[in-house]
This record gives C-alpha cells, sequence and structure tokens, in this order.
C-alpha cells in the first residue's frame, strides 16, 4: 500500500474539530497528545501546534511537516488493525523544537496506545 496522506484523509471541517475536542477522548505520549473520535467517516487526522509554545509561524509549520510526515509513515499501523472511521488530532505540547526521529518514535507510541485502548 503506498503512504499518502490525502485530502480524503485530512480533518479539516470546523464542525469535526469541534465535536472532536467536545466529545472525543485523549492519550498522552508527552509532548505528544492523540485526541480521537469515532464517526461514520473514514480516518481522518489533522495536527496542531499551539502557538503559545511557538511564536514563530515559521516554528509551528516544521513541527506541523514533521507530524503529518510520522503520521504518513507510521499510519499502516492502524491500518493493519482495521482501525477506520476515526477522527484524530496530534497535538504537539512541548516548547522545545523536536527532531523528526523523536516525533517518529512518539507517534508510534501514541498509535500503540491507541490500538490497545481501542482494544479494550
Amino acid at each position: 500500500m503506498k503512504l499518502t496522506y490525502n485530502k480524503h484523509e485530512k480533518l479539516k471541517s470546523k464542525k469535526g474539530i469541534e465535536q472532536l475536542f467536545s466529545e472525543g477522548k485523549s492519550i498522552s505520549a508527552y509532548p505528544l497528545r492523540l485526541v480521537y473520535l469515532k464517526n461514520s467517516e473514514t480516518l481522518k487526522v489533522g495536527v496542531s501546534v499551539s502557538k503559545r509554545n511557538f511564536k514563530k509561524a515559521v516554528d509551528r509549520i516544521r513541527i506541523k511537516r514533521l507530524l503529518r510526515e510520522a503520521y504518513r509513515l507510521n499510519k499502516q499501523q492502524l491500518l493493519d488493525q482495521n482501525i477506520t472511521g476515526y477522527s484524530i488530532m496530534l497535538l504537539y505540547m512541548h516548547k522545545d523544537m523536536p527532531t523528526f526521529n523523536t516525533i517518529n518514535a512518539l507517534t508510534q507510541k501514541a498509535f500503540k496506545k491507541f490500538i490497545a485502548q481501542l482494544n479494550q
């Protein structure tokens, strides 16, 4: 399977994001937080970085790119477990600029916790 992050996989609707944060559950793999909510659609993923922690847009955009790339490379974990129909938001919660290896490891850890939570 191709490792892509297409338009139909992106969580972009304002209504969907508001519902995700108001009704969703969260898993933490500090400094990464994964918020999820069951929906009837396909797997949709969004990324976010706090403006409070990173004042410069350049830094926020870089971290978002790293988060999207880590998701793209690790989404096979979710698809192997046949996890579809969820809205997921990945949030970076730390004040230090991360490396890709750090983000990638945290994403894998968060996905494992997410899968374990769903299998309970």
